[in-house]
This record gives C-alpha cells, sequence and structure tokens, in this order.
C-alpha cells in the first residue's frame, strides 16, 4: 500500500460513540473555498504516514480502539480502498467512510462485498447538487457529473442500509441559502431522526483554501442562528412532503 495519510492516533469525536483513530487522506477532487484543510486538498500536508504505518498503529492499539475513520481529502480517491477497508475488518473493528460523494463507482464496489462495505458512512452536502460544478475544476469520472454523482452516491448509501449521516456546513451571508436544502433534502431520503443524522455544522474561518474566506466568519451567535434556520427548513420540506417518504 503506497499512500499517504495523516493519522490522528485518537479521535472522541469522528465516529459517533466510538473511541476511533483517523486516517486523513491526502488529496481531493473538489475545490470547496472555505475547506479548511489546505494541505491535504493540495497534496501539500506535512507528517504523512504510509498505510502501512497506520495499520501497525491501528493493530498494536486495536484492543482499545472502538473504530477506524478513513477521512480527507476524499478516501475514494486512493486505489487501495477497498484492500484497506478488508484489512481494518479482519482485526476486527468497524470502518467508518467520509465522503463527498463524486465516486458512486467507488462505493458501489465498496458494497459489492461484505469485507469491504463500511459499517458507517458520513456524505457531506455542501450546495445544491447542480452548483457542484463551481466546486469541481473537472468531471469526477467520463460517465458522471458532479450533480449526478452526488445524486447517485446519495441512492447508493440510501439503499445500502448502512448506518449514515449527513453533514451540511453553514456557510455565511447568502452563499449558501433555503434552496440548496431543499435541493439537497430529497438526497437523504426520509425525515432526519430525532438525534440529528443531518447535521448543520456553523462556519469557522481559519486556513481555508481561498484565503479570503478566513474574514467571512459570523460571530458565534449569527452561525448557531443560521444552522437553526437551515435545519429548520429542513424539517420544513419533510412535513410537506411527508407523502412522499
Amino acid at each position: 500500500m503506497s499512500a499517504k495519510i495523516i493519522l490522528r492516533k485518537t479521535s472522541l469525536v469522528d465516529y459517533p460513540g466510538r473511541v476511533s483513530c483517523v486516517f486523513f487522506f491526502s488529496g481531493c477532487n473538489l475545490r470547496c473555498p472555505w475547506c479548511h484543510n489546505r494541505e491535504l486538498v493540495t497534496g501539500g500536508a506535512g507528517g504523512l504516514v504510509s498505510l502501512q504505518e497506520a495499520l501497525a498503529h491501528v493493530k498494536k492499539r486495536k484492543a482499545v480502539l472502538g473504530g477506524v475513520v478513513l477521512s480527507g481529502g476524499e478516501p475514494c480517491l486512493c486505489e487501495e480502498l477497498p484492500d484497506l477497508i478488508e484489512e481494518i475488518k479482519k482485526l476486527p473493528l468497524p470502518v467508518k467512510l467520509d465522503t463527498n460523494g463524486m465516486f458512486p463507482a467507488v462505493l458501489e464496489e465498496l458494497f459489492s462485498r461484505e469485507e469491504t462495505r463500511p459499517d458507517y458512512i458520513a456524505l457531506d452536502l455542501k450546495i445544491a447538487p447542480v452548483r457542484y460544478r463551481e466546486l469541481l475544476p473537472a468531471p469526477p469520472s467520463p460517465i458522471f457529473g458532479p450533480e449526478q454523482a452526488l445524486i447517485k452516491s446519495a441512492a447508493l448509501i440510501r439503499q445500502s442500509g448502512i448506518a449514515r449521516e449527513y453533514r451540511t456546513l453553514v456557510l455565511p451571508g447568502d452563499y449558501l441559502t433555503e434552496k440548496d436544502i431543499e435541493a439537497l433534502a430529497p438526497l437523504v431520503g426520509d425525515a432526519p431522526d430525532p438525534t440529528g443524522s443531518w447535521h448543520f455544522r456553523p462556519f469557522r474561518g481559519g486556513n481555508c483554501l481561498d484565503p479570503a474566506w478566513d474574514s467571512k466568519e459570523e460571530s458565534a451567535a449569527q452561525a448557531e442562528e443560521r444552522a437553526k434556520s437551515l435545519a429548520e427548513k429542513a424539517l420544513s420540506y419533510y412535513t410537506d412532503h411527508s407523502e412522499h417518504f
């Protein structure tokens, strides 16, 4: 396994209800200007370790770990992802996959075998699917454009039966609107459960891919209010369309 990652040896927040370690893969096909993992996106991150080193750490600490999170960057860019998941599940430890949803063919391959099926998936929902071309310098595959890729990935995840959550960053100003939420809501497929399977997180500036976004941070009160408002909009969508779910 030749891929390089940043290894977070212990996390209490990345895998719900579990102590985990996190593999942050370098590289991403999206160029979200607000992304705070600038070095990971551009491939300029320092402190990288090999997958072999990371797996050795997991094997050494498997008795105290509750799972492994594969994040990024975008882990679905890694050709060795199926083999990696299989190795982790042999330990055995559950695997959580964080993805931007641009690679449905990879998800389909992973879901096709029990040995490579993630145990938990987090899908980032950023802006309305039709707007994803704003974030992408080139289509992710010759078959799907970004809108179609996201819709296909969301459908595969819904149909998989795998435990899942959805994450939306509440961007400042008018960049993320209620219309975006209305367009994203069908991808979730059914009403969020009371514990919040669709999470709305306030934007925080700092180390953004586009440095101009570092100064766009709203006050904590404003950010929380916008997050609450958009979450309420998502719930109202399901109330208005309950006959379809």
